[in-house]
């Protein structure tokens, strides 16, 4: 118990705060990648009426 503690305590904030910021911005990057190749062939579509 004492080590867990001790580990949880000695936790960088700092790398932590800029590991979870580059997930997010990676996620969000990824979600608009997505979105991007959903919304491609309906554009096509468009263009095609």
């Amino acid at each position: 118990l004492s080590a867990s503690y001790s580990r949880i305590m000695d936790t960088d904030y700092a790398a932590e705060t800029a590991a979870q910021a580059k997930n997010n911005i990676l996620q969000q990057a990824g979600t608009a990648v997505l979105a991007q190749a959903n919304q491609t062939p309906q554009t096509v579509l468009t263009l095609l009426r």
